[in-house]
């Protein structure tokens, strides 16, 4: 039954038992038995109606909650729909590992360890950032819920495709220092074509290549 026709129904019952009130204030104070008894059954009866209209006022709020929590599942849905498009859009199908070769990172007093070292901790800034660009809404909490938020105004066109991570997310996800040793090895994955940079609103993204 559709609400409209419960709301009716139930607007037809309250003056069915206004009527009844109605006619039970006339009555002389219940003088002769006979009358006494039939206004005693109208009484019951107006309890057992009193008790349908409690019933579908119930069915018509039920209703209403139902629609409304229809409602926002679609809104839900549509919203995680749109979620999957941009990730479908923007994020490369495999998640790529930096490495780097002793034949190719420039002469330099860093060892090849402490290259490999910093290599290993931006693997894991970008594995971690990723596996929260991935997550499920739903199940994010308000400080991951921001940092997802970050994520997406950080991509730009030039980043269509690729994953990238910014300082902020090393600092995040990782123990490193953003200090000068840091931006000397950074120069030195660009050299062997690990890294590329993209630059815009101040900020500098490090694309993986």
């Amino acid at each position: 039954m559709a609400s409209s026709d419960l709301e009716q129904l139930c607007t037809y019952i309250n003056e069915k038992i206004g009527n009844i009130k109605n006619t039970l204030s006339i009555r002389n104070g219940g003088q002769e038995p006979a009358l006494k008894t039939i206004l005693n059954k109208i009484g019951n009866e107006i309890i057992v109606v009193n008790e349908l209209l409690n019933k579908l006022e119930l069915e018509i709020e039920y209703h209403e909650q139902t629609s409304n929590s229809l409602k926002e599942l679609c809104e839900s849905l549509e919203e995680d729909y749109k979620d999957v498009q941009h990730l479908k859009e923007n994020i490369p199908p495999h998640l790529p590992q930096i490495a780097v070769t002793k034949s190719l990172y420039m002469k330099s007093r860093l060892t090849y360890c402490q290259i490999n070292d910093v290599i290993k901790e931006i693997n894991k800034a970008v594995a971690s950032k990723y596996k929260i660009v991935h997550q499920p809404k739903k199940s994010m909490s308000s400080v991951v819920r921001n940092l997802y938020h970050r994520f997406i105004e950080e991509e730009t066109k030039d980043t269509k495709g690729h994953y990238f991570v910014v300082e902020a997310d090393i600092k995040e996800f990782t123990a490193l220092k953003i200090d000068k040793r840091f931006h000397v090895i950074l120069n030195i994955l660009r050299h062997c074509k690990r890294l590329s940079e993209v630059r815009g609103g101040r900020l500098t993204r490090y694309v993986i290549t």
